[in-house]
């Protein structure tokens, strides 16, 4: 999912001669998910041997609900196969985007897929823009209520014509996957961030704080890419999105089409907010809910944040005279620095 990027900082080097804890600072690199990878934790393990277990757990969710895999489970479902039995990661996902669908009144929706197909943001590309008749024509294709799976037999279900994709919370998914791992072989301080989007736990040791991160500002400068915020997170996820790099224009009407598609609507295009982070237990969470509020506007997005005080959101935006203003929650402004 494009949008904001969450940039650590401040990170320590790494310990070394063995005069220090018997944990130390692990750091590795990798691809994961259709971009990068950096996990960061501290363990008396071997960075190869950590390194080799991430890249297991990345090939097996992969190989559950990555559109881009043509062989996973979501890729089978989505060609017709009736016979596809959902394994634990599909039906952890799957669960999750109910819960959030209802929280969010329907505005996160992952049967989307077949207007995101349509407008060029899937695992295909078509240079033309679908006209609103035909938008409108695959609304039918779009409500959870489409897909189930059989209690006993696990086999998944879905209306003809409906796309599943899990691009808006699979990240934030895998990075969870990631971190419950690390947490079971006994790491309890850690940081895995993934094309951006962060789970945090535990704090830095080198330095006995949390871990720091900077937030990427969504109004590029003369400089380029530029820090927004810089706060501090512990024992939470973060995630974000945001319509200011993905998108596509109708060179003959003018119209701008943003990657997020409103479900309710069956439309893309870009409203007031321009990006969106939240705060969660989960990066899964994060990473639906910040999609969410960014298909549903200024409007219904205070809504959202009455009826879930506990979320925590920052999102940035256009005022009526396309001014660049931002909203954080009151118990996110206190760590800002």
């Amino acid at each position: 999912m494009a949008g904001l990027r969450f940039f650590v900082l401040l990170i320590a080097p790494l310990l070394i001669l063995g005069c220090g804890p018997t944990e130390d600072l692990r750091v590795f690199y990798g691809n994961a998910f259709g971009t990068t990878y950096v996990v960061k934790c501290y363990s008396d393990l071997d960075s190869a041997e950590l390194q080799n277990e991430v890249n297991r757990l990345v090939d097996q969710v992969n190989a559950s609900i990555s559109t881009y895999d043509p062989q996973s489970i979501i890729s089978r479902i989505n060609q017709g196969d009736t016979g596809v039995v959902a394994d634990l990661y599909f039906k952890e996902v799957l669960s999750l985007s109910r819960e959030v669908n209802k929280a969010t009144f329907g505005f996160f929706d992952p049967t989307v897929g077949a207007i995101g197909n349509a407008l060029g943001f899937g695992p295909q590309r078509f240079s033309n823009i679908p006209s609103d008749h035909v938008l409108d024509s695959l609304c039918q294709f779009v409500g959870l209520d489409l897909v189930s799976i059989r209690p006993k037999s696990g086999v998944v279900e879905k209306h003809d014509g409906v796309y599943l994709d899990f691009n808006a919370i699979g990240k934030g998914y895998g990075i969870d996957v990631i971190g419950r791992h690390l947490e079971n072989i006994g790491i309890t301080d850690y940081l895995v961030e993934v094309g951006g989007e962060i789970r945090a736990k535990g704090q830095n040791k080198d330095k006995n704080k949390p871990w720091i991160i900077g937030i990427e500002s969504p109004e590029l400068t003369q400089e380029g890419r530029s820090i927004d915020k810089v706060l501090a997170i512990q024992n939470q996820s973060l995630a974000s999105s945001g319509n200011y790099r993905k998108f596509r224009l109708d060179t003959v009407s003018g119209r701008k089409f943003v990657h997020t598609i409103n479900p309710l609507s069956c439309r893309a295009e870009q409203n007031a907010i321009t990006s969106a982070s939240v705060w969660a237990s989960t990066c899964a969470e994060a990473d639906a809910y910040a999609t969410a509020i960014m298909a549903m506007g200024l409007e219904r997005v205070q809504d959202l944040i009455q009826e879930r005080p506990e979320l925590i959101v920052y999102y940035t935006y256009h005022d009526a005279q396309n001014q660049p203003k931002w909203y954080a929650s009151p118990n996110l402004l206190a760590q800002f620095r």
